[in-house]
């Protein structure tokens, strides 16, 4: 479980282990403007590289349900590599 807030609450937790993962892939990409879409019950990350943004969502379910957080690094550490790889190493 990423975190146990729910909607907007859950935000800071959610941006917080995703930095903490994407620094450890790339320190030129960040997480950053997350918000969280309640009509889709989505958690959307914006992936930033400079100007550049690429969007990560994330269930609810996957968010809050214990022992998804591997199969959510796992996908959001694959985001990171597309990042790289459609923006480049140097910027």
């Amino acid at each position: 479980m990423i975190t146990e807030h729910v909607g907007e609450t859950a935000l800071p937790d959610i941006e917080a282990w995703a930095n903490g993962i994407i620094r450890s892939e790339d320190g030129t990409v960040k997480a950053l403007e997350s918000y969280h879409d309640a009509d889709s019950n989505t958690y959307v990350i914006r992936l930033c590289r400079g100007a550049r943004v690429l969007l990560f969502r994330l269930s609810e379910a996957q968010v809050h349900t214990p022992g998804r957080e591997p199969e959510c690094e796992k996908t959001l550490r694959n985001r990171v590599k597309e990042v790289r790889r459609l923006l480049g190493r140097s910027e």
